[in-house]
């Protein structure tokens, strides 16, 4: 008996889908303590400020009122969780909404081949729910949690502009709030309003510019950010200097666009390129210009930060550009299910769904620790609540003036899980733990925190530097039997900052 894909109902087998995957991300919510990143963006909520050193605000605030009541990472984690369903349901509907600008271009070869919406949606939903990497953002909310809905948002109305003769107030009003708070979670989120320039621009019968709505919507994104402009001018720009470094990156080479597109490949699964690869081969000759500058929304952040990664990058940065091309592959997908190129569809599919289950059991694990692998990145998710603890005991114990770390990295674990004892970061650049807790003063006592996955010699004895420092207490972090880590806490006394410049 043939087999077909149930087509009774595809919304609700995409929402099963999205539930199921949302019980796994609860289960492994309450069971591992928070990331450096997750660590970083709640202390964002405890200190809740205007802007930050390296990020707009929302991601703090948003954090701020679940923070204010509990400490547990579950609890606090339902807001990505939260984040990553309303993404899933944006891009079913976003996927609804582009098949249906496609059947209204009058084509024969769409109005009798195209695949229905709902299927097209519900493919859609599976190759983003068969995408390893969302699953982190879905558990540890970071600033690209937040712009990946409000890219599809952005995206949505850029369709509704494509569909519609005339752009109501209410929707200029609804793209500017889009737009301010894409600026609120993340600087690249100007991407997104580059895309949606485009898609004005691709409309030349359609005027926009002169229109009173569209100047709305410019005021009110204005407004929105203007604590973010407002906190940098205060601080002397410090934000945008550190980002624009930061997007810099280091030296160019080759090599590191090769590493970031098989990196890309292999946390957002071949299906995405598969169904975008045959949208655009069997439907693009259709309503060229508007469909090239949707896809923009896609292009355009992925081709910067592919350029940019010749100097580093990180492969979550692609996340909301991945999420807004997910629409185009379902009806690519749909597209080939429909003319029974099924297997292709299966086998990536399956790959994909165990390579997700293959990362759901290791990091519930605690990774695998052997002398054949240097290091164990999942050893990262445990033993900060210990450690933290511990580690807020001591300096209390031995009336330390804080504790010091020698990177960022670890600061913001300590700094969450031993509040509120003053976390000091000894090395010489200039971060957001500067703003939050100034300087080590000089002559200061401090409980330095050293963890066996970034192992640093004690600073003794040079300036910047301790002039002693003691080994008081060690602990061993374990999981079901494995040793993860070590935590060795040093009383280090009279510190010594750099010297001044003659």
């Amino acid at each position: 008996m043939r087999y077909q894909l149930p087509l009774q109902s595809p919304s609700r087998w995409a929402a099963i889908c999205i539930c199921i995957a949302a019980v796994i991300h609860f289960a492994l919510g309450f069971s591992i303590e928070f990331s450096v990143d997750e660590a970083h963006y709640a202390l964002y909520a405890q200190h809740l400020a205007w802007s930050y050193f390296d990020h707009p605000p929302l991601v703090g605030w948003i954090q701020w009122p679940l923070v204010t009541l509990t400490s547990a990472e579950g609890l606090i984690r339902l807001i990505p969780e939260l984040l990553w369903i309303l993404s899933c349901y944006l891009v079913y509907q976003v996927t609804i909404e582009i098949h249906h600008l496609m059947q209204g271009r009058n084509t024969g070869y769409l109005t009798s081949a195209l695949p229905s919406g709902s299927n097209c949606g519900f493919f859609a939903v599976l190759a983003i729910v068969a995408a390893p990497l969302p699953h982190v953002l879905a558990i540890g909310l970071l600033p690209d949690s937040l712009l990946t809905p409000l890219s599809l948002g952005l995206m949505m109305m850029a369709i509704r502009w494509c569909r519609q003769d005339v752009f109501s107030t209410t929707d200029w009003v609804i793209t500017g709030a889009l737009l301010g708070l894409s600026g609120l979670s993340k600087y690249t989120g100007v991407l997104a309003a580059f895309a949606l320039l485009l898609v004005f621009l691709s409309s030349s019968k359609k005027p926009w510019i002169s229109k009173a709505g569209f100047w709305l919507a410019v005021l009110i994104a204005t407004l929105l950010i203007t604590p973010v402009l407002y906190w940098n001018w205060m601080n002397d720009w410090i934000s945008f200097k550190y980002q624009i470094a930061h997007g810099a990156g280091s030296s160019w080479v080759w090599r590191r666009v090769a590493a970031f597109l098989g990196i890309q490949i292999a946390c957002f699964g071949p299906l995405l390129l598969i169904g975008g690869y045959i949208f655009l081969k069997n439907s693009f000759h259709t309503a060229k210009l508007s469909l090239a500058s949707l896809l923009s929304f896609f292009w355009i952040p992925f081709a910067i930060f592919a350029a940019l990664s010749g100097g580093g990058g990180l492969p979550h940065w692609t996340s909301p550009a991945w999420f807004c091309l997910a629409p185009f592959a379902g009806i690519g997908l749909a597209k080939a299910w429909s003319m029974h190129h099924r297997n292709l569809i299966r086998i990536f599919f399956s790959l994909q769904i165990l390579l997700c289950l293959l990362g759901f059991g290791l990091v519930l694990a605690g990774g695998i620790s052997s002398a054949a692998i240097k290091s164990n990145p999942i050893a990262d998710l445990y033993g900060w609540k210990m450690a933290g603890q511990k580690a807020k005991e001591l300096a209390q114990t031995n009336q330390l003036n804080g504790i010091a770390v020698q990177n960022w990295t670890l600061g913001s674990r300590a700094a969450w899980y031993a509040s509120p004892t003053p976390v000091f970061v000894l090395d010489q650049r200039q971060d957001q733990f500067d703003l939050w807790f100034g300087q080590l003063p000089p002559g200061a006592n401090a409980l330095l925190i050293n963890w066996s996955g970034m192992g640093f010699n004690s600073p003794i004895g040079s300036k910047p530097g301790f002039e002693r420092c003691e080994l008081i207490e060690s602990i061993e972090i374990q999981r079901f039997g494995q040793n993860l880590s070590k935590f060795d806490f040093k009383l280090c006394s009279n510190w010594q900052p750099m010297a001044l410049a003659e």
